[in-house]
């Protein structure tokens, strides 16, 4: 096989929670960038940031799983299902293991590693989440994605900084091509 190409992409940035509203503020020239409200910035030099502000993961997870998934884990579930309602892929025991899941990340649940640090110096070891690992390193976002639409084909992960988002879609590409 030598062509590989794109049928859906899903997206969620600090202009717009899916494809078209981001594309349309991107071509209206508009910029996602603005002052941080996630947390205090009052003791930074720098108070501006491009936050994706207005998500709601409950789109896309039930309650009991947004709890036990890091928002950057949500946020590849957003995207994943944006992409194959976008490429109008139906995921069946005909095509699961054909399908994988590539996710790069710079870093994994940062927000969830802040707040069972917190719970394990406030409430001790015992109170850390059972899903605090799951939750925290970067193969999580892949594998539940994978879990949540059914994809049993290869499932891959990378953190290499800058690089990471060409590392990842380049190791798709190579696998899709490869058959």
């Amino acid at each position: 096989m030598s062509r590989v190409v794109v049928t859906g992409l899903g997206l969620v940035t600090s202009l717009g929670n899916d494809l078209a509203s981001s594309w349309e503020k991107l071509c209206q020239g508009k910029s996602g960038v603005s002052e941080i409200t996630a947390y205090d910035t009052s003791q930074h030099r720098v108070h501006f940031g491009a936050e994706v502000a207005t998500f709601d993961p409950t789109l896309y997870l039930d309650r009991k799983e947004v709890r036990r998934n890091d928002p950057y884990e949500q946020l590849a579930i957003a995207t994943a299902k944006q992409a194959l309602a976008q490429a109008k892929l139906q995921i069946d025991d005909d095509n699961a293991e054909d399908i994988g899941v590539y996710v790069g990340s710079g870093i994994g649940g940062l927000v969830t590693l802040h707040d069972q640090f917190k719970v394990l110096h406030e409430k001790g070891p015992d109170r850390i989440s059972p899903f605090f690992i799951n939750m925290m390193i970067i193969d999580g976002a892949p594998g539940i994605v994978s879990i949540m639409i059914g994809a049993k084909g290869p499932n891959w992960a990378a953190v290499s900084a800058c690089a990471t988002s060409g590392n990842t879609v380049g190791e798709a590409w190579e696998t899709i091509r490869r058959g």
